[in-house]
């Protein structure tokens, strides 16, 4: 009502206001949130402004604005919901709780000891071309770096060679549902060899060599072997178990989660550091010459 007032004093009160208050909300409602779970305010704040649209369309009585509220609202829940049942947590949990800035066991973490195995290109190409099963896990990393299109191009040489590779797309890899798999259909990565979580899970163990870009969250042991970590429980790709892991990363550094992984100590990882899209092209190119296809 007083919105809609003739008074132009009372109606820049009003949005004044409502302006304050929505600030007062925003940074109330993100300021508690661990850096794990900023993803799922990302989406449930997308969903709130759906809402809003959807009530503006009742209040200005126009249905297309209320249909498209709606959809975006119920998106944004739905990608919510998602997002929390794949960290094992609850909306409520994430939103209030302040979850995710520390560890909710009752003990210290666990402290990662021993040293990590690094290797380069040439290496990793050899043990690439002698594996017979290959799953390539991606992250954020991949995302960033946009090697999806050498990936691709390496996937479909390898396949043309008699390799089995396959795709293991964790939920919230990325930072959204299915960001990865855009990518990856984007870069013409065939549907049928990108497999979600609980699709491929089993089959770490009967594989040869595990292909870790840009990911570490997703892949992080302490999610099932440390009951103190702030990821306990959190379902997680289980690539340690594979006969061999390549870990293609920036630095050893940790993941949004601040988590350090133990499976860049394991001695069946090796540690390809670099840039993911400087990487990838290099090992295309290897590849490439290794098949006598450069």
């Amino acid at each position: 009502t007083f919105m809609v007032s003739d008074d132009p004093t009372t109606q820049l009160a009003c949005l004044g206001t409502t302006t304050a208050l929505s600030s007062i909300m925003g940074v109330t409602l993100t300021a508690a949130i661990g850096g794990a779970d900023m993803p799922v305010v990302i989406t449930v704040l997308n969903s709130y402004s759906g809402w809003a649209l959807c009530a503006e369309g009742f209040m200005l009585n126009n249905n297309l604005m209320t249909i498209v509220g709606a959809l975006i609202g119920s998106s944004g829940a739905i990608l919510s919901y998602i997002m929390c049942v794949a960290m094992n947590r609850s909306l409520t949990n994430v939103i209030l709780g302040g979850y995710g800035t520390k560890s909710t066991g009752t003990g210290k973490p666990m402290e990662i000891t021993g040293t990590h195995t690094e290797i380069d290109v040439p290496s990793a190409v050899e043990m690439i071309t002698e594996a017979r099963n290959i799953i390539i896990t991606p992250g954020y990393g991949l995302c960033v770096a946009k090697a999806q299109y050498p990936i691709a191009e390496m996937v479909e040489l390898l396949k043309k060679k008699g390799i089995n590779v396959r795709f293991g797309i964790h939920p919230v890899a990325g930072r959204m549902p299915g960001q990865l798999n855009v990518l990856l259909a984007e870069a013409g990565v065939p549907y049928d060899i990108v497999l979600e979580m609980d699709e491929i899970n089993d089959d770490f163990p009967d594989n040869d060599l595990v292909l870790v870009i840009g990911a570490n969250d997703t892949v992080n042991s302490a999610a099932e072997e440390d009951p103190n970590s702030i990821i306990a429980g959190m379902p997680v790709l289980r690539v340690w178990g594979s006969k061999n892991v390549i870990v293609m990363k920036r630095t050893l550094g940790v993941g949004y989660a601040a988590v350090d992984n133990p499976i860049f100590f394991k001695q069946n990882t090796s540690m390809l550091l670099g840039d993911a899209k400087k990487t990838c092209d290099a090992l295309l190119t290897k590849i490439k010459e290794h098949y006598g296809e450069a």
